[in-house]
């Protein structure tokens, strides 16, 4: 049996752009092994955000296997499905738009406590209290409405309703890009210590190779919706093989000012 928790072969997705079809996925292989993370990289329209979206079944692959602790993903459906979902959670670039705005963080962190029946319902604002405090957060912001509070407050919020079901893998799609330099630093310093103490895997979507360095244990690069590079995050930033590859440290070429956890 592989010792890896997700598992992702032949992966393949084609869209319809002005009546002609497009590979946005074409044949994507990679693993990830049980509290790693794996930065997936790529420039802009390489299928990385595709990827994610397949991985949560958002998007249904035209071919191909995900594997998520020995099962497969793709055969599931209902109450399984439904079970899967509890321990893969997904992190959004923007929650404001991922979630209804005008919803109260309590309603937002407490919507998986009840689909999921994590919590029963008198126990449930005690759990949202710990969870905004394992954020960073005070308990007093669960009353305030998502619209109301900072950008680096809602993506602690949406860290604290991914982690709510226990997962085993969050995948984090850009989470940290629309963040200020000293706000960003902070949440991979949170997301780092969540891992530390729980055991999480992450699928880490990002443009960023100072977030690459930050966070990530391998690194795979995207082009045209495949793989084209995977190794150390020390090998693809400091020798890299691919043209991809290069072309992003050349557009990175401060990477000695880049957060470090």
């Amino acid at each position: 049996m592989s010792a890896d928790l997700l598992s992702v072969s032949g992966l393949t997705k084609r869209f319809s752009r002005g009546g002609k079809a497009f590979a946005a996925l074409d044949g994507v292989d990679f693993a990830i092994a049980p509290g790693e993370t794996l930065a997936l990289v790529g420039p802009s329209g390489s299928g990385k955000s595709t990827v994610a979206r397949c991985i949560l079944r958002l998007v249904e692959p035209d071919a191909g296997k995900i594997r998520f602790e020995g099962q497969d993903l793709l055969d599931l459906r209902g109450a399984a499905l439904r079970s899967m979902r509890a321990r893969l959670q997904m992190v959004f670039q923007d929650p404001l738009a991922a979630f209804n705005p005008r919803a109260t963080v309590a309603r937002l962190i407490n919507d998986p406590l009840r689909i999921h029946d994590v919590a029963r319902r008198a126990e449930r604002p005690a759990a949202i209290a710990s969870l905004l405090e394992r954020v960073g957060l005070s308990p007093d912001l669960a009353t305030r409405h998502v619209h109301e509070i900072s950008g680096g407050q809602r993506q602690r919020v949406a860290i604290a309703r991914a982690i709510a079901t226990k997962p085993r893998l969050i995948v984090l799609d850009e989470a940290v890009s629309a963040l200020d330099v000293s706000v960003r630093a902070d949440v991979l310093k949170l997301l780092k210590a969540l891992q530390d103490e729980d055991g999480l895997a992450y699928l880490f979507i990002t443009h960023d190779l100072g977030v690459v360095r930050a966070v990530a244990d391998r690194v795979a690069v995207m082009d045209a919706g495949r793989i084209v590079e995977q190794g150390a995050p020390s090998q693809i930033i400091g020798a890299p093989s691919s043209a991809t590859a290069r072309a992003l440290v050349a557009a990175a070429p401060r990477l000695l000012g880049s957060e470090t956890v």
